[in-house]
């Protein structure tokens, strides 16, 4: 009778040295989830972010919805995060360009490398090189002859002025001397648009928008902005075949959190979304959308390489003489 008040305390006394060791169970998830996307609806970040719904949801059972927040260059989404409760339930779906190219060009209303912070790299989108189906070059090297012929007349589309679209215009620019005017547009559809009825000739689009235009001829393809050729088009060059390694522009588009998040959820996290998206049924969904899986790295690597991407975007803008955001 007298050795129950012994265990209740030594219960107790083993209780408190679980907390002292500060080892918190994180139950995740264990409410709704809900993934912000600064995407339109429709848009390839938002068909992402709902594929990573579906599987997250039957991973995990719980609810996970998605809210689309577009505007001001992802800021708007990022504060619809950051405006959630501090546990892990409420994420954000973005590319990488989030962190390593809007900032450079659009003064944020985040810390783009303390607020975010990056949790899984999900799938792979790269740009490509096209052209209106009327220009007379048909591969890269008669387009850089055609060019420096027109030195100074010709033109590209670009997403919007801080983007890989308008960076990798920078980097053949400065390779090649060819002068081109670089044209901004509010997003890809109506910059493509502008191409394929040939107001402006070339555009660095994502192979994702452009390919079924490149199958059906409306535009021609001059390579492939990535080190490795596209699983999706494998016949297309990539631009470093071609002589042009520095234009190597590949987005990733994944899941973030609040900066403040601790490392033991984030952790937590990674680990259910690495789950959901290995399925056979998610990585044939992603290839139909016309994605690529995305390598598997830790948060600590991706947030490692989008300071790399920051650092190596800031030197394009700064040696063709385009002042940075303050």
């Amino acid at each position: 009778m007298h050795s129950y008040p012994f265990l209740r305390r030594l219960r107790h006394a083993a209780c408190v040295a679980v907390l002292a060791l500060g080892l918190p169970a994180w139950a995740w998830p264990d409410k709704i989830v809900k993934i912000v996307t600064p995407a339109p609806p429709g848009g390839s970040t938002d068909v992402l972010a709902r594929l990573i719904a579906d599987s997250l949801a039957s991973e995990t059972g719980q609810t996970v919805i998605v809210e689309n927040k577009p505007g001001a260059a992802g800021s708007i989404a990022v504060r619809a995060m950051l405006s959630g409760a501090m546990d892990g339930h409420t994420l954000l779906v973005a590319p990488n360009n989030l962190v390593s190219e809007a900032p450079l060009a659009v003064k944020q209303t985040f810390d783009p490398f303390n607020d975010v912070q990056p949790i899984s790299a999900v799938a792979n989108s790269c740009l490509v090189l096209v052209g209106n189906a009327d220009l007379p070059a048909k591969n890269m090297k008669g387009l850089v002859e055609y060019a420096k012929g027109q030195r100074g007349k010709l033109s590209y589309a670009s997403f919007s002025a801080g983007t890989a679209s308008h960076y990798a215009g920078l980097v053949l620019n400065a390779k090649e001397d060819l002068d081109m005017q670089h044209i901004p547009f509010p997003g890809a559809p109506p910059a493509l648009a502008q191409v394929i009825g040939g107001q402006i000739p070339l555009m660095f689009d994502s192979l994702i928008s452009s390919k079924p235009h490149i199958q059906s001829g409306k535009l021609v393809a001059y390579g492939y902005a990535s080190k490795a050729r596209s699983a999706s088009m494998p016949q297309l060059p990539t631009l470093a075949e071609q002589g042009y390694p520095d234009i190597s522009f590949c987005n990733w588009t994944g899941v973030y959190g609040a900066g403040k998040l601790p490392s033991e959820l984030v952790d937590k996290i990674h680990a259910a979304l690495a789950k959901a998206t290995a399925t056979a049924k998610f990585r044939e969904r992603l290839a139909t959308v016309g994605f690529e899986p995305a390598a598997a790295q830790s948060p600590s690597q991706l947030a490692q390489g989008l300071r790399a991407d920051y650092e190596r975007n800031a030197g394009i803008l700064k040696t063709a003489g385009i002042k940075l955001s303050e």
